[in-house]
């Protein structure tokens, strides 16, 4: 090929990543010959793996680009037919790209790659090729969680894998697969809670009436050498008004805040000393009109003086091992001025209804001052909003031990800096 002389530009690159979204390059210097129409770079470049036979690759090895002569790659994007971009690294002196991310298994690529000749001449192209099938049948699945439908701006995501995942690679694999975007868009993290579990929480509690969609891309992605992902059903939740309550027990009082406005106080009374209720923030799980507690279903001796059975009425429940906020008509006398529950938060029948009627699954329960522990954040309900943000990011197998700030995807884009 023939190019009319000009002056190259210089540019000087250290490790470029390519990333979601990566579609351009900046650049700058002596004159912009990257805006001249590109030429046909095919007799510059090398795809391993790719024969253009109309065989299919292997899904199990990385694709690579390499330029030839005096080129060097300028800029490469690759995408399947779902939309999902592949990750990669570009070499200091333009001449190799790697992908980084594994391809997968079964779909169709299209790869655009931009170039650049000794010249400063720009060149393009753009290759297609389909992977194979994977060669195992074992497979990855994920169970979001809660159902769709309407939260509290508590309320976290759950992701339950039907296969442990231990390795810290195979981690960010699955975790970068795992996407959640919302309306309007917060910071948020995926938190591994054991082998087969995640939970993803915002910083901050959700903003009130956002929308939440949350969905996998593991399909057909390797994530182990016998081990790749299928498809799993996503997730919608749409959240409603901000409520949350604020239960000082040492005040023995509770404040209801819809939206950031005190819209009612209400005495209480909590959890006496040896039942003390805990501390921190807890997530609405459930609500029931009607339960009957036995002090048995929580390791109390019958026929000892702290033992119960009682029918109790409008019960909003903060914990799988039986804290409510419920109607308690006996200790009427003492909300407001004393502790004597086993652990609940009591109030009148008439509150407590209106409490009932007033919050939602996944909506914020606080309590304060209290003598008793703080909130587990896992195990027994939801108490991730326990964790300082600094100690939820350290769960995250992507942006664990990185400084707080924009996700790997918004700060992983090739972007040259010329001298």
């Amino acid at each position: 090929m023939n190019h009319s002389p000009r002056t190259r530009t210089v540019v000087s690159c250290t490790l470029l990543v390519i990333a979601l979204g990566a579609g351009g390059t900046a650049c700058s210097g002596g004159g912009n010959p990257l805006a001249d129409k590109p030429y046909d770079a095919t007799d510059q470049l090398s795809f391993n793996g790719v024969t253009g036979d109309g065989k299919k690759a292997d899904p199990d090895k990385p694709l690579e680009v390499t330029a030839e002569d005096d080129n060097r790659i300028t800029d490469v994007t690759a995408t399947d037919a779902a939309g999902r971009y592949v990750t990669g690294e570009l070499s200091a002196d333009g001449t190799r790209w790697h992908s980084t991310s594994p391809l997968a298994a079964n779909a169709h690529y299209t790869v655009r790659v931009s170039t650049e000749d000794g010249d400063g001449a720009p060149g393009r192209k753009v290759l297609t090729f389909d992977t194979s099938n994977p060669t195992t049948k074992k497979r990855l699945g994920v169970k979001f969680g809660p159902d769709s439908g309407d939260y509290g701006v508590g309320q976290p995501v759950t992701a339950v894998l039907d296969q442990p995942v231990k390795d810290e690679a195979q981690r960010a694999i699955v975790e970068r697969a795992l996407r959640v975007d919302s309306v309007p868009a917060v910071q948020g993290a995926w938190h591994w809670v054991d082998d087969k579990e995640l939970h993803y929480r915002p910083k901050d509690y959700w903003p009130a009436h956002a929308a939440v969609q949350v969905h996998s891309n593991l399909d057909g992605i390797k994530v182990g050498d016998r081990l790749w992902g299928t498809k799993s059903k996503p997730l919608r939740l749409t959240i409603g008004d901000s409520i949350v309550a604020v239960t000082d027990a040492s005040a023995h009082s509770m404040t209801v805040y819809k939206n950031g406005e005190d819209i009612k106080d209400l005495p209480v009374t909590t959890g006496k000393p040896g039942f003390e209720t805990r501390n921190g923030v807890k997530v609405v799980l459930g609500k029931q009109s009607f339960v009957r507690m036995r002090s048995a279903t929580v390791g109390i001796a019958e026929g000892s003086s702290d033992s119960y059975d009682l029918p109790v009425y409008y019960a909003t429940r903060l914990t799988w091992s039986g804290e409510y906020v419920h109607a308690a008509p006996w200790s009427v006398g003492s909300q407001g001025y004393a502790n004597v529950s086993h652990g609940c938060t009591g109030m009148s029948t008439g509150n407590a209804e209106w409490f009932f009627n007033t919050v939602h699954e996944g909506d914020v329960v606080k309590v304060i001052n209290s003598n008793g522990d703080t909130m587990e954040p896992f195990g027994n309900g939801f108490g991730d909003w326990n964790l300082t943000w600094k100690n939820w990011r350290t769960g995250s197998a992507l942006v664990g031990g990185t400084p707080d700030g924009p996700s790997p995807d918004d700060a992983a884009r090739l972007r040259p800096t010329a001298v």
